[in-house]
């Protein structure tokens, strides 16, 4: 039988990715409860002035406060002073500055990595809020300190109505058919394209896992650069069997037809396809984030493992991994390490999410020269014994 999962509320994975996942909503009390003293809104406000941080101040304004702003990072403290009654602080990927909070992915386990975008951190005071919306990717609302009340409607797409002359994507009606207040710890599960609208109840932090996916024309625009860097793409495609003359000015629905077919066979049959799908979803978001790492030569990564180090993926990069007959195809960051099957042992553990001990037996492994060099591009980063896990 399927293992309960208590941030599911009881429910086994499988059954909530058959009957919630990108489907309808579900919400957990007291599912992550390790969010409640995790971070306070000092904090977040702390981060959101650091350089490469990526945040944005949205400010309602107006006698029915239905007027907002924006203000975009770089933040600075002047920024907080003489701000209106209501506004609301977003920073993203907090969860690339602190390690204690990565760490929550682990509850999430069963969404695979590249599915993750960031966990972003909002913070309010009393009535603050982005406004009745919706989003295209899935999002796992967890409340950490106050509370937030949060409405739930109807489906929506591109072709729904939003306010006009506003610098957010606010929507002009929403037909509430959920209604519930986050307390501590408490998770709330919206799927891609429901609409929905949160307001602080107090001085509130809102955690939002959202999972993303990528778009077609992003997937278009890589896979061809993947083409044109490719000579056997720069072949003219062979001419239709022509059998009769044609209209000089005529382009026929066949050779319409043949030319499609000769670019859909070449995206079907072609590695490079593959390639670019792999490169451009191992791709860090916030590549600013990724630390300058000391190169390490293999010498003296022996000598530090007796120190009680630990390895694992760092939290601004991204480590995936795909399997090509007696070979494992790894992609980190956007670059290709192709590595045979019995030295990939360490390495699939680090792309898992596995915390693993710099000790003897991994540095006799077979695959640990592969482990070094992403050591030393920063995708795998070094855990000093005893450290501080929390960043911020």
């Amino acid at each position: 039988m399927s293992q309960a999962l208590d941030v599911l509320g009881g429910l086994s994975a499988e059954l909530f990715l058959k009957e919630y996942w990108q489907k309808k909503p579900l919400l957990v009390r007291n599912a992550m409860p390790e969010l409640t003293t995790l971070l306070e809104p000092s904090d977040i406000k702390e981060l959101a002035l650091e350089e490469h941080v990526s945040a944005r101040l949205i400010l309602q304004k107006g006698k029915t406060h239905d007027q907002w702003q924006t203000k975009n990072a770089p933040l600075n403290a002047k920024d907080f002073k003489k701000l209106p009654q209501y506004w609301t602080l977003l920073v993203q990927a907090v969860d690339q500055h602190s390690l204690e909070l990565a760490q929550m992915w682990e509850k999430l386990s069963f969404i695979p990595q590249w599915r993750r975008d960031d966990i972003m951190v909002s913070y309010a005071p009393q009535g603050g809020s982005v406004g009745k919306h919706f989003d295209f990717y899935d999002v796992f609302l967890v409340q950490g300190y106050g509370e937030r009340r949060w409405q739930l409607g109807q489906m929506c797409d591109a072709q729904s109505a939003l306010v006009p002359n506003q610098p957010l994507k606010l929507l002009q009606d929403m037909h509430v058919e959920f209604d519930e207040v986050l307390h501590p710890g408490d998770l709330l599960y919206v799927p891609p394209g429901l609409s929905h609208y949160g307001v602080a109840e107090n001085d509130c932090l809102t955690y939002s896992f959202g999972f993303r996916m990528p778009n077609v024309a992003s997937m278009l625009d890589r896979v061809s650069d993947q083409f044109a860097d490719t000579d056997h793409f720069k072949t003219p495609v062979v001419d239709i069997a022509r059998k009769n003359p044609s209209a000089m000015g005529e382009i026929s629905t066949d050779e319409i037809e043949h030319l499609k077919h000769a670019l859909m066979h070449s995206l079907s049959h072609s590695d490079c396809f593959n390639d670019a799908l792999m490169q451009l979803m191992s791709e860090p978001k916030y590549p600013d984030n990724i630390p300058d790492a000391d190169p390490l030569a293999l010498d003296e990564l022996f000598e530090i493992a007796e120190d009680g180090y630990q390895i694992q993926l760092d939290p601004a990069s991204r480590l995936l991994y795909r399997q090509i007959a007696n070979q494992i195809e790894f992609w980190g960051n956007g670059e290709k390490i192709t590595v045979a099957n019995d030295k990939a042992r360490e390495l699939k553990s680090l792309a898992d999410g596995q915390t693993l001990d710099l000790n003897q037996e991994i540095l006799s492994s077979a695959g640990i020269e592969y482990v070094l060099d992403l050591i030393n591009n920063a995708v795998i980063m070094l855990i000093p014994p005893q450290d501080d896990e929390d960043l911020l």
